[in-house]
C-alpha cells in the first residue's frame, strides 16, 4: 500500500535505521543520505520517509511529501555549498531507476554536461 513501509525496500530499511547510511539531513517527512556509488563529488539522495514507488506516484499520492523532498534538495545543496547542481528523479527501469522508492539525486561539485547519459 502506498505510504506504508515495504519489507523488501532498501530505502524503507534505511528510514527504519535497519540498514546503515551516511545521513546528511533528516526532517519529519524526508531523509537525505550519501549515495554509495557517487557519480559526482556531491551525490546525495533525498527520499520521502513514506514509501512511494517513484516520483510520479509520489506526486500523485502525496503532493506535500513531493514538495518536502524538493525543498530538502535545496537545503542539501545549500549545506553542501553548491551554487550549481543537478536534480534527477529516475522513474521506471528504462530511466535507470533501480530502487523502487521515490528519490531525488542531488549532484554537484563538478561540471555536469548536457545532455546527460
Amino acid at each position: 500500500m502506498a505510504g506504508e513501509p515495504q519489507d523488501d525496500c532498501l530505502f524503507c530499511k534505511i528510514v527504519a535505521k535497519e540498514v546503515p547510511a551516511t545521513i546528511v539531513r533528516e526532517t519529519e517527512t524526508t531523509l537525505a543520505f550519501r549515495d554509495i556509488n557517487p557519480q559526482a563529488p556531491t551525490h546525495v539522495l533525498v527520499i520521502p520517509k513514506a514509501h512511494h514507488e517513484n516520483a510520479a506516484a509520489l506526486a500523485a499520492e502525496a503532493p506535500q511529501a513531493a514538495a518536502d523532498v524538493l525543498a530538502e534538495t535545496k537545503a542539501v545543496a545549500d549545506e553542501e555549498g553548491l551554487d550549481s547542481y543537478r536534480l534527477v528523479f529516475n522513474t521506471g527501469s528504462g530511466a535507470g531507476q533501480t530502487v523502487w522508492h521515490a528519490h531525488a539525486h542531488v549532484l554537484g561539485g563538478r561540471g555536469l554536461q548536457w545532455p546527460p547519459g
